[in-house]
């Protein structure tokens, strides 16, 4: 009999974040689940991973019938991890998420969620990263867990390009209003951020990180756009950074060596 896909679940809210329920929940059906999370919120940690201490990998029981892990490490770590020490084969897909709160343009870059999935991309498995854009604990997953199934089942029929990977990120709204699905680009927007200067009870000061978001994209064809006019958006996105039109530009330059 030929074995059911295996499945890695992961994320950056941790293990026990209702949008990673909702994740396993949807996606149960395709195949063999296993999950490996990090322990604790491991929101914003991009592609950080573990080499300064000691990695934690525990059995978790919070998931019946379904082979769970929580671990001490950042997202990276624990796709990482799992593929080395707790999968018996490379999986067939990795889903990431849902993520409470938007992972589109710049954010992807410090997403810990999109992380665990270039992390897959790397390993050479088929990934996928959700996120819904409500940061309430209260969150109605619903319509993106519905996607995420969707997603998921065209990825391991269909696969997914080498070195790529999706960036799906789901608005929040009714499933009455909801427009449908977009493939886009990344939109070119950004945080613009400011420092708030506080002072603690010791007089000491201390900054807390403030800002607000910029699109300076005006194209009816980006992530951003899809977002705001009721649609999910999808953006391939790929682990190799090279700006390869820009090496033409770079090699017309004298670069001198020596004194």
């Amino acid at each position: 009999m030929k074995e059911k896909p295996l499945i890695l679940v992961s994320n950056d809210d941790g293990i026990t974040s209702p949008g990673i329920r909702a994740l396993v929940e949807s996606i149960k059906h395709l195949g063999d689940v296993v999950i490996v999370a990090p322990d604790s919120p491991q929101s914003a940690m991009g592609h950080a991973v573990t080499i300064s201490k000691p990695l934690r990998l525990e059995k978790n029981h919070s998931y019946e019938n379904l082979k769970a892990f929580h671990c001490s490490g950042t997202p990276a770590d624990c796709v990482k991890i799992a593929v080395d020490k707790v999968l018996h084969r490379k999986p067939d897909l990795l889903v990431s998420g849902i993520n409470h709160g938007s992972n589109s343009s710049i954010n992807i870059l410090y997403s810990g969620t999109m992380s665990a999935a270039m992390e897959g991309a790397i390993e050479g498995i088929p990934s996928v990263g959700f996120s819904l854009c409500d940061f309430s604990i209260e969150a109605d997953f619903t319509l993106a867990g519905k996607i995420a199934s969707s997603v998921a089942q065209n990825i391991l029929e269909n696969g997914l390009p080498p070195g790529v990977l999706l960036n799906v990120n789901i608005p929040k709204i009714s499933e009455e209003t909801f427009k449908g699905v977009k493939v886009c680009r990344q939109a070119h927007a950004k945080w613009e951020e400011e420092f708030d200067e506080r002072h603690d009870p010791n007089g000491k000061k201390y900054y807390w990180l403030t800002g607000k978001f910029v699109n300076f994209d005006k194209g009816n064809d980006t992530d951003e756009w899809a977002l705001a006019n009721g649609y999910a958006s999808i953006v391939p996105v790929q682990f190799d950074l090279t700006a390869h039109n820009a090496i033409g530009f770079i090699n017309q330059w004298t670069i001198n060596y020596e004194n």
